[in-house]
């Protein structure tokens, strides 16, 4: 496509854009609701099940910073296209699996795909939309990743009851297909002729797949092994030895895939950290619908039917979020949403009372939880966005996706690790409060990052 610096952005375009987001954020994240259907229908243990639900947010994480770059050289068009179509690829693989290898295989494939699409759909912001009118792009794309992590659960949980879970991933592809429709014509983001030939840092992203891998497989593998076994002493060695070795090689590189000078800016390392938080709270998901199902005897609808106040919520208040934005900065709704998210999660932590009077919680505590996001989600977003060099727009808005694919993957691995051990050694109930008790401290250590880093004057410029 040619460059077209007169192009505006328009409805069908965002919209395009948003069923994009929605590809993963939904359909993809989805699963956190039907493990106990994938136990019983593909026979495999738990442990195998969870990798491959939180297997799509790992590998988002892992390759969105090299996929933010490859946009930031060759157009995030041309990569928001290349992302849907290996959404559709890996849907394929999925729907036609009858095993949990080749959905694993899927999953990692729908997680390079949503590396490609997050950064590159918000630099196609970036470059076509502007001022009020970009707050709003990103709060409709905000809708399509926060709303669609709030209508995964729902949406799951219904789609697997009744139609079985494969549909989840049929529907993936028709929307896919949609959003490519409605991008199509789009013309390529111009670009600086400096960044289009710097050269991809493939050393820097291989130590990067390395340290993060191994600290997965650290938090997944500690409880079967045991912390002081020669497997994980091995993977604590290399995460270590990985990641120093990525910082010193990053900062001696003329064009690294991290550039640390963008952490200087306070409000963006602030949004970036407590990002990572508030979607590391999607364990909260995983932990009660497997709780509801396996302690309640609820079906995944019903569990799903638990957190529908979460997805009223998000949607709604959103816009909300943007409007204060707009008013009063970006400080006050991002730590207002994180204290109302921990609050949330509080309430649905109190897995000790009996079913009718938990069913009343969640319902209030997703309330409360939604409400959160929602107001935290697009002054977070427009933080860590709004002064990025134009050079490196892909690498910030690819390092700030990156801590929502990743804080995805940690919170679902941590707080099942954690919900595991707890069963083990006491009972579900015990073991489902601490796995949620979890998720409470990353809302309160989000908070506290908000209100030390994020300035009080932080908005869209």
């Amino acid at each position: 496509m040619e460059h077209n610096s007169e192009f505006v952005g328009n409805s069908r375009l965002i919209i395009g854009i948003v069923l994009g987001v929605i590809t993963f954020w939904l359909f993809a994240l989805s699963l956190v609701n039907v493990v106990p259907t994938l136990h019983q229908e593909l026979g495999e243990n738990f442990g195998l099940i969870n990798v491959a639900v939180s297997l799509t947010s790992l590998f988002s994480g892992m390759f969105i910073v090299g996929a933010g770059g490859i946009a930031d050289k060759y157009g995030p068009v041309k990569m928001t296209y290349v992302g849907l179509t290996l959404s559709i690829i890996g849907s394929l693989v999925i729907v036609l699996s009858s095993h949990i290898i080749p959905v694993i295989i899927g999953r990692g494939i729908q997680g390079i795909s949503a590396a490609f699409v997050m950064p590159a759909t918000l630099s196609i912001i970036k470059g076509y939309y502007h001022g009020r009118h970009r707050q709003a792009a990103l709060s409709y794309w905000s809708i399509g990743s926060w709303g669609g992590g709030g209508i995964a659960s729902f949406f799951g949980g219904i789609t697997a009851t009744y139609l079985g879970w494969r549909w989840i991933f049929i529907f993936s592809i028709m929307v896919a297909i949609v959003s490519m429709i409605l991008i199509k014509g789009t013309p390529e983001v111009p670009r600086k002729h400096t960044v289009a030939r710097q050269k991809f840092d493939f050393i820097g992203l291989m130590l990067f797949l390395v340290f993060i891998l191994s600290l997965n497989l650290i938090i997944t593998q500690s409880s079967d092994y045991g912390i002081t076994s020669p497997f994980i002493l091995a993977l604590i060695t290399i995460f270590v030895i990985s990641i120093l070795t990525f910082i010193i090689t990053e900062k001696n590189r003329k064009n690294p895939l991290v550039n640390f000078n963008i952490f200087k800016d306070k409000g963006y390392t602030g949004a970036t950290l407590s990002n990572f938080l508030m979607n590391a709270v999607a364990g909260t998901l995983i932990v009660s619908n497997t709780f509801v199902q396996e302690d309640k005897g609820f079906t995944s609808a019903q569990a799903g039917y638990l957190s529908i106040t979460y997805l009223i919520m998000v949607l709604v208040t959103i816009r909300v979020g943007e409007k204060i934005l707009q008013r009063l900065g970006a400080q006050k709704p991002m730590y207002i949403g994180s204290l109302l998210n921990m609050v949330g999660i509080i309430l649905i932590s109190l897995t000790f009372l009996p079913t009718t009077a938990y069913v009343i919680a969640c319902v209030i505590g997703y309330f409360i939880y939604g409400l959160g996001l929602g107001l935290y989600a697009t002054p977070s977003m427009d933080t860590a966005i709004a002064n990025a060099d134009e050079a490196h727009i892909g690498m910030a808005s690819g390092i700030y996706k990156m801590s929502s694919s990743l804080g995805n993957a940690f919170g679902i691995a941590i707080s099942t690790t954690v919900f595991a051990m707890g069963t083990s050694a006491f009972n579900l109930q015990i073991g489902a409060m601490f796995g949620l008790g979890f998720n409470v401290f990353m809302a309160l250590i989000s908070f506290l990052l908000v209100v030390l880093l994020v300035p009080r004057s932080q908005g869209v410029q």
